[in-house]
């Protein structure tokens, strides 16, 4: 009887490390799958900590749900591409796609929206797919078993065939998920390389991939497409000698795919490892030859998972409920995929100008998701990625250099613009106040104070006159909020850096969102140019482009307010109200109203929205206007109804990591409520420990005696063995180690 190699590694690497899994092998408590249903818009395949490449399956189907090119609710594949986006809203890359087959390929194309991938998509079924943090498999229906492993900049797929013949291995240069269109691209054929690059245009408007592949063993035969439907495909053949030969094949076009056929037997491998690059096919070679120079595929899985123990190991979480665990770290693990790493083993790089850089001495990333990700994600980086930090921020300088201000929304060398605020101004300001080194700070400052006076979204009327009149720009009441946020943190800036007079006027600002809080209704609402209150106001609409709010009501806004929580209760008539109205927005019995009901505001209690990033410090109020309890009842409803181990266990968009970053700092009992000002708002701890393993090697323990389900309240705090009389911890005590004990009942 012949045994299947597939399936015997597979078989191998699940007993070894999911049946019975060591409780040091964290890897084994990922699952991947979660969040790959409904909303949560995450991919299941094969990636490193913040790697460049993300080597996962495509659908290959359109749709909003489909922005991570993979939607658990689908049974086909159109191949394996090579970028993904982890957890947002707007699709676009899966660049670099190959699909294999033990069948024919269709190579006419006649519809333009269809490429050869989609056309020669595979059914499969979800009991024949497994994965694990930097590893994926599937059998696809189609005769051909694969597996996916990655490094930072390389992908390497193996492919075993269910019987003898001619395998066929389509490389689609064509293929586009959802709004993003190849431009321009190349294939070229050298010996046993092929190469090539992918122009696209897409949410990244002007985006450049180019890579290199290599074959452990040489096809019998390669055939260069060009599509352009409704136009007959052109193809130049390859085979027998001309595969050898020194001269370089090469074809251009808007819309390319490539076929290579390999003969195989019953159970033969062949193997394919990629490089990419942003600048060009010789830095994907050279990526290539660095990180994989050899076909030993176990080796590289591996170091994969290697990467990822070593990363997941930065809090070791332990609980009596090992779904809680399962949850925890996969919502660890989904935090650690972006920003992605964005330079060559040479250090080169796309910059923000689309000009070619070379770092000086830190790497570069991108997919930058700031919005969403200042609020936790990049605080919980000061803790577990420490090291990291001066990289992004690094990064963001060099971006404020190359496009003339720091970054918004920065994805594969492109400002998006996406969202609101200038949220680059946080992250900055938080690593300074946490005296975290390795950049400029003088450059931070003068880019900060660039960004925080633009005359951009409504930012001018903002510094000018207060607040950002409703008939002047859409969106005009969450704008004023975040930009408020962002000159709270200029001021805290300026004060780090011994600027007086600059702490001073950005202090002020920060203090706008007064002017369009109506004491009379106790909301946020538009206000008009000559200070009126905007008239058609219902505290439970949302509209994208009618809308005085972002992906939210003013029922969800009004309390955005993290960097003045005592300035936001004095606007009520007392602290009683404040929490009154506090509860009631857990307790609203109507529904969101308006376009945004359905998709961007999701995982609703009440009239909270914890499927979206403004409500995520909201719970915490409770606790800081007085009422822990409160907060402590809420955070764990939200633990347990947000955030499950079935595979639509996100209630949300992941969106870079904020989603579940949220997750693992409430997990351990503490939130940065202020983003930037280094204290943790206490909560209820799910955990029964967690201990978070420092940079300089000592711990932070957090242990909660006496913990369960039905035991979230928390009856005493103990820091390093003394009462805590305050609701709240520093980074500074965190990061100095000790212990943090939550006394439960």
């Amino acid at each position: 009887m012949k045994i299947n190699v597939f399936s015997l590694f597979v078989l191998l690497l699940f007993s070894a490390s999911c049946t019975s899994p060591s409780e040091s092998d964290l890897t084994s408590k990922v699952d991947v799958f979660i969040g790959t249903s409904a909303h949560g818009h995450v991919f299941p395949g094969a990636t490193t900590p913040f790697g460049m490449v993300q080597l996962s399956p495509d659908n290959g189907t359109s749709g909003w749900d489909w922005c991570s090119g993979y939607n658990y609710s689908d049974s086909v594949i159109s191949g394996f591409s090579h970028k993904h986006l982890s957890g947002t809203g707007i699709g676009d890359l899966a660049d670099i796609l190959f699909l294999p087959t033990m069948g024919d390929m269709i190579t006419e194309i006649s519809d333009s929206l269809m490429s050869a991938a989609k056309i020669n998509r595979s059914t499969f079924s979800h009991n024949n797919e497994k994965a694990r943090p930097g590893y994926y498999s599937v059998v696809l229906d189609n005769g051909v078993s694969v597996e996916l492993t990655a490094t930072p900049r390389c992908g390497m797929q193996r492919y075993t065939a269910s019987g003898d013949g001619v395998m066929k291995v389509l490389i689609d240069l064509g293929f586009a998920i959802n709004w993003d269109t190849p431009v321009r691209c190349s294939f070229s054929w050298e010996g046993n390389q092929l190469r090539g690059s992918r122009e696209s245009a897409g949410w990244a408007k002007k985006q450049y991939e180019f890579f290199a592949s290599e074959f452990s063993k040489s096809p019998s035969r390669v055939e260069l497409f060009v599509s352009e439907p409704p136009e007959t495909v052109r193809s130049i053949v390859l085979q027998d000698d001309a595969l050898l030969a020194d001269d370089v094949v090469s074809v251009e076009g808007k819309r390319l795919f490539c076929i290579l056929n390999f003969d195989v037997t019953a159970d033969e491998t062949i193997m394919i490892k990629t490089g990419l690059s942003a600048v060009d096919a010789d830095g994907a070679a050279a990526n290539l030859e660095s990180e994989i120079p050899d076909w030993d595929f176990e080796e590289i899985t591996s170091n994969a998972i290697a990467s990822w123990q070593k990363a997941l190991s930065s809090v070791k979480a332990v609980s009596k409920d090992t779904v809680t665990e399962k949850v925890f770290y996969t919502a660890l693990y989904h935090s650690m995929i972006a920003p992605n790493l964005y330079n060559d083993v040479d250090g080169r790089y796309r910059g923000a100008d689309l000009a070619i850089h070379t770092t000086e001495g830190f790497n570069n990333y991108t997919v930058f998701s700031l919005w969403d990700t200042y609020r936790a994600a990049h605080p919980l980086f000061t803790i577990i990625a420490t090291e990291r930090v001066p990289d992004f921020i690094n990064t963001m300088l060099n971006i404020y250099r190359q496009q003339g201000k720091l970054p918004v929304w920065t994805l594969e060398a492109n400002e998006t613009n996406c969202m609101i605020g200038y949220h680059s101004v946080p992250i900055i300001a938080d690593a300074i106040h946490k005296k975290i080194g390795g950049f400029d700070y003088n450059l931070a400052w003068e880019a900060s104070v660039h960004s925080a006076n633009m005359d951009f979204r409504g930012l001018n009327y903002f510094n000018e006159i207060g607040y950002i009149p409703s008939e002047l720009e859409n969106e005009s009441v969450a704008k004023t909020l975040e930009y408020s946020i962002d000159a709270w943190c200029m001021y805290q800036m300026a004060e780090d850096l011994g600027k007086t007079e600059e702490a001073s006027l950005y202090l002020e600002r920060s203090g706008n969102y007064r002017n369009v809080f109506d004491t009379s209704l106790n909301f946020v609402r538009g206000r008009m140019s000559d200070g009126s209150w905007r008239g058609d106001f219902d505290p439970l609409y949302s509209n994208h482009f009618q809308s005085d709010f972002t992906e939210g009501n003013a029922w969800q806004y009004t309390w955005l307010v993290p960097h003045d929580v005592e300035g936001l209760i004095s606007l009520f008539d007392s602290k009683e109200l404040f929490l009154q109205n506090l509860d009631s927005l857990f307790k609203v019995t109507e529904a969101v109203r308006g376009e945004n009901a359905s998709n961007d505001i999701s995982g609703l209690i009440g009239q909270y929205a914890h499927g979206n990033e403004p409500s995520h410090h909201v719970a915490y109020l409770f606790a800081e206007a007085g009422m822990p309890e409160n907060t402590q009842k809420i955070v764990r409803q939200i633990m347990r109804e947000m955030y499950t181990d079935k595979k639509d266990g996100i209630c949300g968009n992941e969106d870079c990591g904020q989603m579940s970053a949220w997750y693992v700092f409430s997990a351990m009992g503490f939130y940065p409520v202020n983003p930037a000002d280094g204290r943790f708002v206490l909560g209820s701890p799910s955990l029964d420990k967690a201990s978070v393993n420092l940079p300089d090697g000592g711990k932070f323990d957090v242990v909660a005696v006496n913990n369960g389900p039905a035991k979230w309240k928390v009856k005493e705090i103990l820091l390093n063995g003394k009462i805590l009389e305050r609701g709240y911890i520093t980074y500074d005590e965190i990061m100095a180690g000790g212990e943090l004990r939550f006394i439960m009942e």
